[in-house]
């Protein structure tokens, strides 16, 4: 009898769950709607809406962004289950009747048209995340059924149905926290059916805004329009203000920008000598002499460095001798200098060999902590991003027409190849691998093809629109 009960709690929970993941993210959009009102004045939660403090912008902005993430995950976990589920009859009506608190109270009767809450839900959902779809712009101010509610006289804004207290009771403790932004308004069929209407005016009217700005836009040059804003701003008393405010803004961004660029270059440095000197390089030491017989070369590109070192010293020495620059040696002597070189060879490249390999794991560290740095502050990257774009996308047409081709003709051009093998053979010889030759020549016939493909793609698809000038000269330059 167990299993069936359990059963059936679990059906009832999963046919719950559309409702329930419904219900919290629009707890979370009141949250947010109950912030804007109460802290911003009914704006978009925003430094440019509220003077507070960078700590308390801070809080709000976290604040949004949990909410916002909370309102995410459970419209997708919506969406999800009422597309396996089915979520509602629009032909049944529920009816709920609440207790009376006295003697002598009549029965309070809450009909609730289920298809009209969702609808309302969602729509609310809507409108709050269209207000802040991307947090990295002033969000735009969206006209919501909460505005509507609040100026009941208005012709085209009918007051907006809500939940019923019934509905509201039946969520807990978690709806405890937006009892000052709820509104307990009960649904019937005839408000139901004036929603479509009114958000028709509400189009039409929108409609009628933009024809006429549009109109207004084409009978005189954007130019014009631009100069005129342009002396309207100047001439506002608060014009000075929003310049301090925009450069302090400005300086901020620039300022994290490069500390964050700086901490990208010096942190990995650091942490590639600090782990070399001190973690990894005793430990290595450590292993290579307690085995009493490390290998002295690690491929045998080093060992043939070592002999073709070793014969230079032998013949050049033999060389001074015959020619009478260094005075006659016997064989036995000529034989123990040459010994006491090659001992000094072979502990030379004990070192390296021993460098080599604190040098691959010491680089892994590197990696690490680059990773780590790109991981943890997503702020300083995105800010970081948008300050390197706004230094490429505002140079001049032919600086970047210049950077383009000193790029592509560094990385992709004619001479490209020899640049890349020696970055390889350097990098095998850092690391103690052998320079493989047919490795290095298979990636410079494909990495920098690849690499013009890339360069050529963005140029097409982004410059091009962003800068066509920009592409012009750069056509120009190149021919």
């Amino acid at each position: 009898m167990q299993i069936p009960s359990f059963l059936q709690k679990a059906q009832r929970w999963l046919q719950l769950t559309p409702e329930r993941a419904l219900d919290q993210a629009y707890e979370a959009a009141m949250m947010i709607e109950a912030i804007e009102k109460e802290y911003f004045g009914g704006n978009p939660i925003s430094p440019q809406y509220g003077n507070y403090g960078k700590s308390a912008q801070t809080y709000f902005q976290g604040e949004l962004k949990k909410y916002l993430n909370l309102i995410r995950v459970r419209m997708g976990e919506f969406r999800t289950s009422s597309a396996l589920l089915r979520v509602s009859d629009p032909r049944i009506m529920e009816i709920q009747v609440s207790a009376p608190s006295g003697e002598g109270e009549e029965l309070a009767i809450d009909v609730i048209d289920k298809p009209a809450v969702f609808f309302r839900k969602l729509r609310f959902i809507d409108e709050v995340l269209d207000r802040y779809k991307t947090l990295e712009t002033p969000p735009q101010r969206v006209i919501t059924l909460a505005k509507a509610e609040a100026n009941p006289e208005s012709d085209a804004s009918p007051p907006a149905p809500a939940i019923s207290a019934a509905t509201r009771s039946s969520n807990g403790a978690a709806n405890g926290r937006r009892n000052g932004a709820a509104r307990g308004v009960n649904l019937s069929k005839q408000t139901v059916n004036n929603v479509p209407a009114a958000q028709a005016q509400r189009e039409e009217a929108s409609g009628q805004r933009a024809d006429g700005l549009s109109d207004g836009a084409s009978v005189l040059p954007r130019s014009i329009l631009r100069t005129v804003d342009r002396i309207r701003q100047d001439l506002d008393p608060k014009a000075e203000q929003q310049v301090v405010k925009n450069f302090r803004s400005s300086k901020n961004k620039t300022t994290t920008a490069i500390k964050f660029l700086l901490l990208l270059i010096i942190v990995p440095l650091l942490t590639q000598q600090v782990s070399k000197n001190f973690v990894v390089g005793p430990v290595v030491d450590a292993v290579r002499d307690r085995g009493g017989e490390a290998e002295i070369f690690l491929n045998l590109e080093m060992e043939e460095e070592a002999l073709h070192e070793l014969q230079q010293f032998e013949e050049r020495l033999r060389f001074e001798v015959l020619i009478g620059k260094a005075p006659p040696l016997p064989e036995l002597q000529i034989e123990e200098t040459v010994r006491e070189k090659a001992t000094e060879i072979e502990e030379a490249y004990r070192q390296r060999s021993a460098g080599s390999i604190k040098n691959a794991f010491a680089d892994i560290f590197a990696v690490g902590a680059f990773a780590l740095l790109l991981v943890t502050r997503k702020r300083e990257v995105s800010v970081m991003k948008s300050f390197l774009d706004e230094i490429v996308y505002g140079l001049s047409d032919s600086a970047k027409a210049f950077i383009i081709i000193l790029f592509t003709d560094m990385f992709v051009g004619f001479h490209s190849p020899h640049g890349w093998e020696v970055l390889l053979e350097g990098l095998s010889r850092h690391l103690g691998f052998p320079a493989n030759r047919e490795f290095i020549f298979l990636f410079i016939a494909t990495f920098p093809v690849i690499l013009d493909t890339v360069f050529k793609y963005w140029i097409f698809r982004y410059l091009n629109r962003i800068s066509p000038s920009s592409v012009a000269t750069y056509r120009n330059m190149n021919e």
